[in-house]
């Protein structure tokens, strides 16, 4: 082949191949009470600081394709959530990062769907939206409760602690979570012996006196329980799970919303090549990563694959591509995470978290399943009533 020719076929590659990815991070901002602990308060710009950090992993390779990457960071109230949705895909940005809760997110894919967008779970944690009200241009990175709460009662089981004392929060969200432990008791073959709700009578849980109510009521409120093994608290409202391993009736351990909790990612953990991924975003933050930030990155990293692998930025595309067997991405846990082609969830390992480092990884040894080991947590393909991925 002639000179000329040759450099005329390179020249016509690197144009074919050079890719400017557009994407964004759509962070919805609810009105909430101050957590329990001051080192759980929300820094301003979680998330973001997950998307800077995949957005400089993802340069690093497309910098040698000719893909450039740039995500607009968006933080609004949940009243304005609409219109910067709007306003993003008028940029012409069609790969977007949600964090808001299940309404919101399920209105926001909608709109997204309407103009060929493909958007990224980040936050919400609701089984129904991998199941009866899952869509078809939504990826689910964030773990679903139902995966949360199979990697605690995973372990539990592994420990043999098979008789739970359950104690649940009365909000919206800690009564699912309830129902997630109840069902994941009945799958990996565990007794609830007790069975009690702590209602949420408001006020604020950080006065000076907190501490002193707490250690009068919580050991009369989990008093004469059935015998139990462990505790496994169910409070998403972060109200007093916290409190529960030094101020129960019984000493017991904690699991769950409080003691040892479920997480995607957690600023502690080093192994499988984590340290390298946490001194980097330490570098670029200035704190330590939160699991936000964690999916955030992942569900970048995500685009960032499919465009590298099947040099494409388009919705359909990616979002092809990450469902196809052919995809696969290295996460810091162990193993390749992939996706459930029915229903659009993320398979991953999660980390047991006592609020200093890792205790244990799920899925647990001996927790056998035909296709992955990770189809042990959350819904499996038989479970799922959705549809839109068929």
């Amino acid at each position: 082949m002639p000179l000329f020719a040759v450099l005329f076929w390179c020249a016509s590659v690197a144009a074919a191949a050079a890719i400017d990815v557009k994407a964004a991070v759509l962070r919805v901002d609810y009105p909430s009470l101050l957590p329990i602990s001051r080192y759980d308060l929300r820094p301003d710009d979680l998330g973001f600081s997950g998307a800077m950090l995949a957005d400089e992993d993802n340069g690093t390779t497309g910098s040698f394709l000719g893909h450039t990457y740039d995500t607009a960071h968006v933080a609004v109230p949940p009243e304005e959530a609409d219109a910067a949705l709007e306003q993003i895909l008028a940029d012409g940005t069609r790969l977007i990062v949600v964090l808001s809760n299940a309404e919101d997110l399920l209105r926001l894919s909608d709109k997204a769907a309407e103009a060929g967008a493909l958007v990224f779970n980040a936050r919400a944690p609701d089984i129904a939206l991998r199941d009866d009200q899952c869509r078809g241009n939504l990826l689910h990175v964030t773990p679903s409760r139902a995966m949360n709460a199979d990697a605690v009662a995973q372990f539990a089981v592994w420990k043999k602690w098979g008789d739970w004392f359950l104690v649940a929060g009365s909000n919206p969200d800690d009564i699912a979570l309830a129902d997630a432990f109840r069902r994941a008791a009945t799958k990996f073959g565990a007794e609830i012996t007790e069975d009690r709700t702590f209602e949420d009578t408001g006020g604020s849980r950080r006065t000076d006196s907190g501490h002193v109510l707490v250690q009068r009521q919580l050991p009369l409120d989990t008093q004469d329980a059935d015998d139990h093994d462990v505790v496994i608290a169910a409070d998403e409202s972060d109200y007093f799970a916290r409190y529960l391993s030094y101020h129960l009736w019984d000493p017991r351990p904690v699991m769950g919303a409080g003691g040892l909790r479920p997480v995607s990612f957690h600023g502690a953990h080093e192994a499988w090549g984590a340290t390298q991924y946490q001194t980097r975003f330490e570098v670029l933050t200035g704190r330590y990563v939160q699991p936000e930030d964690y999916d955030v990155w992942l569900a970048l990293r995500v685009i960032g694959e499919a465009v590298t692998r099947a040099n494409t930025a388009e919705p359909d595309g990616v979002r092809d591509y990450a469902l196809s067997d052919a995809f696969e991405l290295a996460a810091f846990k162990g193993q390749k995470v992939t996706f459930r082609d029915w229903n659009g969830q993320l398979r991953q390992p999660i980390l047991l978290y006592d609020g200093s480092i890792t205790v244990s990884v799920s899925p647990q040894e001996g927790f056998l399943h035909q296709v992955s080991p990770l189809d042990t947590m959350g819904l499996d393909r038989p479970e799922s009533r959705c549809t839109a991925f068929e």
